[in-house]
Order: structure tokens, then C-alpha cells, then sequence
């Protein structure tokens, strides 16, 4: 089986990042935060133009017809442009809530914390809550990352979004991707650049050395991203089969459950590895960049406080520790969770 992507999927990848260079790039991301405008509605209607959106909507529906593999790439290019907003919320709710496929509507989810917790983001920005009849009330709280206002809900609980968990987090682990391999370009070049005792500071093996761990851990991240994706999407294709079949015998079951509980293993692991890429490579590259990676005007301080947020949507290191032991356990007894 070959897992490298194909000429399509290249193609759409780099079609998505020219999209954004020429829409969001440094630019337009240092005037958002400036300015304090996470959402740009043009962009988000842009975007919904070019299927961002609607990439996973059967085209029967009005979507591309595509599949996880290629939503990955896509949210790889996003997190690599920093590009805020509700991007995966929306995203999973083309075709349930009216606007979202075609990016006219903003769409966010309870998302935060352990099974999702009180905490909702770009509230104020949203047109509707991914699982909610409506917009709840809810009071601004400080966010870590200016870009991603945050909410703290104050009528009514989390709406129940645990039929999209597995897919939020593994197209959030792409963001973190896109995000840890943006870091380590920012470290590699500066690290070319910036000289000291007449050579250029990449020269030096410590600097050497952390430029390399944070290629190893996007890479891995990557890979763990994008085996998911295609473990997933063959899981979705054996059900829909299935569906279309008869009913299932009791071993047929079984061994259904077993391939679902093998992709969350496999999805936790991907987030779990995605999550500490960003953070871990966007603190290296803060230590290459040295005293001018702390400054507001270096970009490295929005990657790492993108990247905390990230690690606790849809779902946190202890909830991915949890399944992905829960997994191993299975397999180790079996068959047989304990």
C-alpha cells in the first residue's frame, strides 16, 4: 500500500496554502491581532467557496465528496497559516446547520476541556453552536491566545457533541501539525540568518540539535496524523458497506467494534503526538530565536499560545492517554478491555 499522498491530494494542499498566502498571510495575521478581529467573514465565505467547508459533504449533498485524508491535508495548510476561528466545528457541521458548507455561516461547539466543558470559543462570532437549538448566553473570560476569544457559557449545559469527537480531534491534531512544521520553519531560517561570533548560530550543535528534535516530532506527528486519517476513512467505507448489506451477525459485530476502538486508539495517539509538536516546537523555536522570540513582534508566541488552546479542544492529553491505554489493554488481553 503506498501512503504517499497522490497528485490530487499535492495539488489541493498547495492549492490551499497559495489560497491563504495570498489571504492571510503575515500581514493580514499581525492586523488581526492588532486589531482583535478573529473571524474575517470574507475569508470564512472564501473559504466555503473553495470547499473548505464542505470538503467531506457527499457531493450529492452539495459538498467536494472527499474524505479525512484530504480534510487533514487541508487543516495541516490552516494551522500552518495560523489561520483563526471556529474552522473545525464548522467544518463537521456542513450539512446539519444551514450556511456552514458554504462558509455564510460561523459555526462553533463546546469543544474545550474534558468531554467538553463550559468554555466556548468565538461565542460572540458564532451564528450557531455545533449541537445547541441556539447561542447560549455566556460571559468573556481571559484567553491565553489573542486570536481565540473565549466564552464562559452561563445558561444550560455543553450540548452534546460526542458523535463528532473522533473527527474534531484529528482534524485539530492536522492544526497542531501544520503549526509544529510552520515553527520549525521559522527556526531553521532564522538559525540560517542570524549570526554570532562570525558564523551563522546554526552552525552551533546545540542549536543543531533542536532544530533536528523538532523536525523528528512534526514528522512523527505527522505520520500518526495522516495513518489515522486512512485507518478512519477505510472504517467509515466498511460501515457504509455494512449499512448497505444486511444486518450483522454477532462476530461481524464484534469485529466492528474492534476496528472502531483500534481508529480512537489510533485517532488519541494522533493528537496526543500532534499537541506535543506544536508546543514543544513552538517553545524550541522561541529558544533559537532567543531574547527576540519573546518579543510581541515575533510570530513565535502566537504559535505556542495557538497550541495550548488547541491541545485541550475535543480532546485533552489525559482524555488521549486514556483511550490510547484503554487500546493497548484490548489488544494486549485479547480483545477484552479491562
Amino acid at each position: 500500500m503506498d501512503f504517499q499522498p497522490t497528485r490530487d491530494q499535492r495539488d489541493l494542499r498547495a492549492g490551499v496554502r497559495e489560497l491563504l498566502a495570498g489571504r492571510y498571510g503575515r500581514d493580514a495575521l499581525r492586523a488581526a491581532v492588532d486589531g482583535g478581529s478573529a473571524v474575517d467573514r470574507e475569508l470564512w465565505r472564501e473559504l466555503g467557496a473553495a470547499g473548505f467547508f464542505a470538503l467531506r459533504l457527499p457531493e450529492a449533498e452539495g459538498g467536494v465528496g472527499l474524505g479525512l485524508p484530504e480534510a487533514v491535508l487541508v487543516f495541516e495548510e490552516a494551522g500552518r497559516a495560523l489561520l483563526p476561528g471556529p474552522l473545525v466545528a464548522t467544518h463537521l457541521a456542513a450539512g446539519a446547520v444551514p450556511g456552514a458548507a458554504a462558509g455564510t455561516a460561523v459555526v462553533t461547539a463546546f469543544d474545550l476541556g474534558e468531554r467538553g466543558g463550559p468554555l466556548v470559543s468565538y461565542l460572540a462570532e458564532a451564528d450557531a453552536v455545533l449541537g445547541a437549538a441556539g447561542l447560549p448566553p455566556g460571559e468573556p473570560v481571559r484567553s491565553a491566545d489573542p486570536l481565540t476569544p473565549l466564552h464562559r457559557v452561563t445558561g444550560g449545559g455543553p450540548a452534546d457533541v460526542s458523535a463528532y469527537r473522533e473527527a474534531g480531534a484529528l482534524l485539530t491534531a492536522a492544526l497542531q501539525v501544520g503549526s509544529a512544521l510552520r515553527t520549525l520553519e521559522l527556526a531553521v531560517r532564522y538559525a540560517g540568518e542570524r549570526e554570532q561570533f562570525g558564523q551563522p548560530i546554526g552552525a552551533f550543535q546545540a542549536v543543531k540539535h533542536l532544530c533536528a528534535g523538532m523536525l523528528v516530532r512534526a514528522e512523527v506527528a505527522r505520520t500518526a496524523v495522516y495513518a489515522a486519517a486512512v485507518m478512519a476513512q477505510a472504517a467509515d467505507a466498511a460501515d457504509g458497506q455494512a449499512a448497505d448489506g444486511e444486518a450483522a451477525d454477532g462476530e461481524a459485530a464484534d469485529g466492528e467494534a474492534a476496528e472502531a476502538a483500534e481508529v480512537a486508539g489510533e485517532i488519541a495517539a494522533a493528537k496526543l503526538l500532534a499537541d506535543e509538536a506544536a508546543v514543544r516546537n513552538a517553545r524550541d523555536c522561541l529558544q533559537v530565536h532567543g531574547g527576540m522570540g519573546f518579543t510581541w513582534e515575533a510570530d513565535v508566541h502566537l504559535h505556542l499560545k495557538r497550541a495550548w488552546v488547541r491541545a485541550e479542544q475535543w480532546v485533552t492529553a489525559a482524555e488521549a492517554e486514556e483511550a490510547l491505554a484503554a487500546e493497548l489493554s484490548r489488544t494486549a488481553t485479547g480483545g477484552e478491555a479491562r
